[in-house]
């Protein structure tokens, strides 16, 4: 009998950037201490299709819709901060050369895992503190195109330093 369900101890969160503009990179690094992920959901627009007969409004589907941005909760710390400095400035020259930065959500037991493109904020965001709390920065990511499931690949720390 199969599981009955998925658990998020040992997932991993990770990033790379596009090798040829519009295909899935090969290989992906991992950003360390990540405490949550947000969802993203796919909202059909609606398109009005009633006409004067009508006396109630009448809908299609449309579009599909991911919502602006998915939010990343990571534990600041020196090592995360170098991390997600150096993600924010190779996401910026990538831009610039007109490729993308992808993003994945690999859970270890399962085969494939969730991508997507989006851009990380320009500046690592100040977070809130409390008394005796943790440290947790929200990296707003904007979502520039859900790419959904597809074979996964276990994100790797970088071989130098960052």
């Amino acid at each position: 009998m199969a599981a009955p369900g998925v658990s998020t101890v040992k997932s991993l969160f990770g990033y790379a950037i596009e090798t040829t503009a519009g295909t899935k990179p090969t290989a992906f690094t991992l950003l360390h201490r990540i405490n949550s992920t947000g969802d993203i959901s796919i909202d059909a627009n609606s398109i009005d299709a009633s006409a004067l007969e009508d006396e109630i409004d009448k809908y299609i589907s449309g579009r599909g819709s991911v919502g602006q941005t998915v939010d990343i909760q990571v534990n600041l710390t020196d090592e995360t901060i170098a991390e997600w400095e150096t993600l924010i400035s190779a996401a910026a020259t990538a831009r610039a050369d007109g490729k993308a930065t992808w993003f994945e959500e690999y859970l270890p037991d399962l085969d494939k895992a969730f991508f997507y493109k989006a851009t990380p904020p320009a500046k690592i965001p100040k977070p809130g503190l409390d008394q005796n709390g943790l440290v947790v920065a929200t990296m707003s990511l904007t979502v520039n195109e859900y790419m959904g499931m597809d074979t996964a690949i276990i994100p790797t720390a970088p071989t130098t330093n960052p």
